[in-house]
């Protein structure tokens, strides 16, 4: 009969019964028996009579067979922890839906290590900042807790975010190694957390949430258990990866059915339609532009076919729009034109084709933007004809595309060009090899480095900056020259002759005020580079001088000019002049320099400067004495006087932000 192991052990047999105390432990191994029976061999023993030596063998033999028991439980309870992961792994595997994957990973945590609570966050997808939210909780109880979001680097869970590393601790709210907010430490005390382990979800290397298991009393998480909730993450991270991959296929294959169905219901109707856009398609194809196009339409429609509105300018879009909407405005009774612009506005506004009396328009868009439309007059089409007008519009907007895409490189290629030539070297000679490839670089734009250029720095704060730009690069394909920017100034290099004119078609073009300083070029790559910084100094004097919407070049702006014109020791001239009263205001914070500016402003008038300055004309006659005795009895002297009035300009001027020395500007004064 098969013998009971778990009943108790028979009192131990005697030497003479054959068995060594190895056997014995053996025994209680092989009936897996609980660690207290191992010390009833030992108990039997000295109540035997056993002498010393024996039962110090008997002793060793009860720790090694200990120590047996401890290594085989060890390697049963990893065996059920990695039966339980291919288990889960399994179970993930099968599943779909990314709810019930999350789902699904939580409770196996809280089962696994036998918490009271298990969850996960997952990093926002609207907010890019590396924080997560809760999104699966298991055992919660706490509504407050289940909406925490934890921030990179608060609280446990924010630093295993941070770190992509797994951190633990037996009593979480008294532990100050983790960085503690109100928000969570309320969550946390509601919920009634204590001890808590979190590890990552990585996936590629990066951290897309962490999974939790928690207790609500202390309790030691042991290195076992912390690479027991590491691996069930690593199995969790792929289920997540594979249930979103297939969520956005089932999404993509949703949306793909919506479209083929639509495509389906509308076939019948679209074969007249396909086979002319198979004809629009085969003329872009051998190089057809945008008058082939209208050629074909009126030749399958009938009647007459133009497209009307002209595209923005960065476009190029150029003749064919342009000749459109003249045709559309100059042929035909005036009751034809007025029903020509009120198609192509509905048209516009609705987004769609529209039919009216004999005229038909479909707007040309690409991306929702418009770009103009396709006109038909002279018949009435059924709705089938009407798909065909609305497939030449798409055709249409197409080679607007490619000429505009065209253009925008074009002007890429012409701001990068113009980038290089004011980063670069000071001087042509600085590097040669430097000025050969801007040279290359710019003839094949048709651009000559080495023949007279004008620069332009342009400033509009009314205008829409995207219009401003756009508007530049316009003027800079069809002119033959450069445009970019540098901050809030438009920069444009143009033939020499052209950068007032430019200026002005600038302001036209954006319908706003701008203000403009030109400046011409010598010879070379860095010509343009110096042009440009007089040419941003006249624009900033212009501005401090109150000159807005003016455009002017250095020489325009008299004796200001000519020191805008090349570098000048300005600070040191305005120094030597008029130091003594400006260090006297900035000690004494008093008004001397103001005083001065109101006294040349009126004409040498105390009783005329005291108005300006709201003071008594006492008042103004002390400050001008103290000056006599800063600057010497002769400051008024006609030479003085000049210098003086001078300086206090270029005071001014400095004080508003203009870089008289070409260098960077310094705050002071």
């Amino acid at each position: 009969m098969e013998r009971d192991l778990n009943r108790p052990a028979a009192p131990l047999p005697g030497p003479v019964g054959g068995e060594g105390p190895q056997t014995w432990f053996l025994r209680l191994l092989l009936r897996d028996a609980p660690a207290v029976e191992y010390e009833r061999p030992l108990m039997d023993a000295r109540a035997a009579g056993w002498d010393a030596g024996r039962l110090a063998e008997l002793e060793t033999a009860k720790v090694l067979a200990l120590e047996v028991r401890s290594v085989l439980a060890d390697r049963r309870r990893r065996e059920s922890e990695l039966a339980a992961l291919y288990e889960t792994a399994s179970d993930l595997a099968g599943m779909r839906d990314l709810d019930r994957v999350l789902h699904a990973i939580v409770d196996r945590a809280r089962n696994l290590l036998g918490t009271d609570t298990a969850y996960l966050t997952l990093r926002d997808q609207e907010r890019d900042d590396g924080g997560t939210s809760m999104r699966v909780t298991s055992g919660s109880v706490s509504a407050r807790f289940q909406r925490l979001r934890l921030s990179p680097g608060d609280g446990l869970g924010g630093l295993v975010a941070q770190t992509a590393l797994p951190y633990v601790t037996a009593n979480y709210l008294n532990d100050a190694r983790f960085l503690h907010t109100d928000d969570i430490d309320a969550g946390v005390s509601e919920e009634g957390l204590v001890a808590i382990l979190g590890v990552p979800l990585q996936l590629n290397g990066r951290v897309i949430g962490v999974l939790f298991a928690a207790n609500r009393r202390e309790r030691p998480f042991s290195h076992e258990e912390v690479a027991l909730l590491g691996s069930l993450a690593a199995h969790a991270s792929i289920a997540i990866d594979n249930a979103g991959l297939l969520e956005d296929t089932r999404a993509a294959l949703e949306e793909l059915g919506e479209v083929n169905q639509r495509l389906t219901e509308h076939s019948a109707g679209v074969e007249r339609a396909a086979a002319a856009h198979e004809r629009f398609t085969d003329l872009v194809l051998r190089g057809g532009g945008v008058a082939d196009v209208e050629a074909a339409v009126s030749e399958v429609l009938g009647g007459r076919a133009h497209l009307v509105g002209e595209p923005p300018p960065v476009a190029g879009a150029g003749r064919a729009a342009a000749d459109g909407a003249g045709d559309g405005a100059g042929e035909g009774e005036e009751a034809d034109r007025r029903a020509v612009e009120e198609a192509v506005r509905a048209a516009r506004i609705g987004g769609r084709v529209v039919q009216g009396e004999r005229v038909c328009a479909a707007p040309v868009m690409a991306g929702g933007e418009p770009l103009g439309s396709l006109v038909l007059e002279g018949v009435r089409l059924d709705a089938a004809d009407l798909r065909i007008l609305e497939r030449a519009a798409m055709v249409i907007a197409l080679l607007l595309v490619v000429r505009r895409s065209a253009s925008e490189a074009e002007h890429r290629v012409r701001t990068a060009l113009l980038d290089a030539l004011l980063d670069g070297p000071g001087t042509d000679g600085a590097d040669g090899a430097w000025s050969d490839t801007l040279r290359h670089r710019a003839a094949r734009l048709g651009v000559d480095l080495d023949a007279p250029h004008e620069a332009v720095a342009a400033e509009a704060p009314g205008a829409h900056a995207g219009r401003l730009a756009s508007a530049a690069l316009h003027l800079a394909e069809t002119g033959g020259g450069l445009a970019g920017a540098r901050g809030p100034v438009t920069v444009l290099v143009l033939p020499h002759g052209e950068g007032a004119a430019a200026a002005k078609a600038l302001s036209a073009a954006v319908n706003a005020q701008v203000t403009a300083g030109v400046a011409g070029t010598r010879p070379g790559p860095a010509g343009v580079r110096e042009a440009f910084a007089e040419a941003r100094r006249c624009l900033r004097a212009l501005a401090a001088l109150g000159r807005r919407g003016e455009v002017a070049r250095p020489e325009e702006l008299g004796f200001l000019g000519l020191l805008l014109g090349g570098g000048r020791d300005v600070r040191g001239f305005v120094e030597a002049t008029l130091g003594p009263v400006l260090a006297y205001d900035a000690e004494k914070g008093t008004a001397l320099t103001e005083t001065l500016r109101a006294y040349f402003a009126h004409g040498g008038s105390p009783a005329k400067a005291k108005d300006a300055l709201h003071v008594h004309v006492n008042t103004v006659t002390q400050r001008l004495e103290r000056v006599g005795r800063l600057l010497g009895r002769d400051w008024q002297a006609p030479q003085r006087a000049l210098e003086i009035q001078t300086a206090l300009r270029l005071h001014t001027l400095v004080n508003g932000g203009v870089d008289l020395e070409g260098g960077p500007g310094r705050d002071g004064w």
